[in-house]
């Protein structure tokens, strides 16, 4: 990036070329809170030009009721110092300039100075055209030190107070009285309204970086919600993909089934039974198979390509994995020993599974081990796999209910991956997979549990209700 030049510095500091406007009204309030600040300055200004008239610091000549209205008139302005910034600060110097020149003892008391300061701050602070505040602070400040360079110049104080203390005779310090005198009285006016400007032009900046971030924020989630959509889409896409080779195996068996019926029915009608309950256990499966999936992806956009999805393609795809490969998930030689165990009630019950769920089921375990290596401490883990189809109801309540349109849930099937171990620091994850896992779950009217342990560790458990008729 290269290096700016100090003018360049300075306009970008001013924020002279940026569009931000700083809104007079934020916080909500904030307009109410100047009316109050307004009037308490009002209230406080007479007290102290009373105070000050009774301490001598006045000239005598003014009638107090003056006093007090002049000074009023002074603070007054700041109830609209956030509305109207630049117009009080002109109105607030003009102030200062008309009693600096009839009667300089007002501005000078302790509570004028501090609604000076208050209204030059307020300027920088809140003014919407930054270039127009530059103008007009720059023409207050010119005429600020104009009036005050001329005070020195015709006045006698400094003379007359240097020789009231004898100054003149035996100086105290190194440099010559009159000349320090003139010197801390331009330091105490720059630090005044240099302060001012700075504090104001802090508070303008600060409250631009407040806007910068909550446009950021609000631009990391739009994009965080719409990866999560995508992730979501492309999640479907897939479970779509793999239903259609489901389905279409079932749709093939249905076609052969029904042609060696169509043969036998002629010759053993009793013998055709066989085939027409093959056809009438597939036609119900891939029917409920279907439903799922048009549940599943009833709200699915069409943002995807034709290919349907990450994984694209047309092409000729192998049958998607099931039970029989967890084993392989769990074997993998990195860092983390797994242990599987399988139960199925009765014995041989896990190879009834349709493939649908088992396909969930093998991807319920594959990002949860995928998380475990990602994002966990752990260094073991176990995945346990249930299937129950036993009748009766318990096998009845383990599910989630029946699925639409298998008349009635056959127990369930259930895998449950489990680790020991604390979150990784620095590796929370964009929780994507687990939307999509969700997603599976939901299709198959299943339940999931995914969370932290009581006792330590994770748990990512799903259960889904198996239908009646066996895959």
């Amino acid at each position: 990036m290269p290096r700016l030049r100090p003018p360049e510095l300075i306009a970008e500091w001013f924020g002279l070329d940026t569009d931000f406007e700083r809104a007079p009204a934020d916080p909500p309030g904030a307009y109410r809170r100047d009316v109050w600040l307004g009037v308490g300055l009002v209230v406080l200004a007479v007290a102290g030009s009373e105070v000050a008239r009774s301490a001598g610091l006045l000239d005598e000549a003014t009638p107090p009721w003056l006093v007090a209205l002049l000074s009023a008139a002074g603070a007054l302005p700041l109830v609209v110092r956030r509305r109207y910034p630049l117009m009080v600060l002109a109105v607030a110097y003009t102030h200062f300039l008309v009693l600096g020149l009839t009667v300089p003892s007002i501005p000078m008391t302790v509570v004028l100075q501090a609604v000076y300061f208050v209204a030059l701050y307020s300027a920088v602070a809140w003014a919407r055209d930054r270039q127009a505040m530059v103008v007009v602070v720059g023409v207050c400040l010119l005429v600020m030190f104009t009036w005050l360079l001329w005070q020195l110049a015709v006045g006698s104080g400094l003379q007359q107070a240097a020789e009231s203390r004898g100054l003149l005779d035996d100086p105290p310090g190194y440099l010559d009285p009159i000349t320090a005198m003139v010197a801390h009285i331009w330091l105490v006016n720059m630090a005044y309204f240099l302060g001012a400007i700075a504090i104001g032009q802090v508070s303008w900046n600060a409250a631009r970086r407040r806007q910068q971030l909550a446009h950021q924020a609000l631009t990391i989630e739009r994009q965080s919600a719409e990866l999560q959509r995508r992730a979501v889409v492309s999640d479907r896409l897939r479970i779509a993909r793999e239903l259609h080779d489901v389905v279409a195996h079932h749709v093939s068996v249905i076609g052969i089934q029904a042609a060696a019926a169509r043969r036998l029915l002629a010759k053993d009608p009793v013998l055709a039974a066989e085939p027409l309950a093959t056809i009438e256990s597939a036609s119900r499966e891939a029917v409920t198979q279907m439903r799922g999936l048009v549940g599943t992806l009833r709200d699915t956009g069409s943002e995807t390509g034709s290919d349907g999805g990450p994984d694209g393609g047309s092409g000729a795809r192998s049958p998607g994995p099931g039970l029989t490969d967890i084993p392989a998930l769990t074997a993998a030689d990195d860092g983390l020993d797994v242990a599987f165990s399988l139960v199925a009630e009765p014995p041989g019950a896990d190879a009834e599974v349709p493939a649908p769920v088992a396909l969930s089921l093998y991807r319920t375990v594959q990002e949860g081990l995928a998380n475990v290596r990602k994002h966990s401490t752990a260094r073991t883990a176990s995945v346990t796999v249930r299937v129950d189809r036993r009748s009766g109801p318990s096998a009845g309540a383990a599910g989630s209910g029946g699925t639409a349109g298998s008349g009635g849930s056959a127990g369930f099937a259930e895998v449950e991956v489990l680790d020991d171990g604390r979150t990784r620091p620095g590796s929370s994850g964009t929780g994507l997979g687990l939307i999509g896992l969700r997603e599976r779950v939901a299709a198959h009217h299943g339940v999931a549990e995914i969370g932290p342990r009581v006792t330590g560790g994770y748990r990512v458990r799903v259960r889904l209700p198996l239908p009646q008729d066996p895959a």
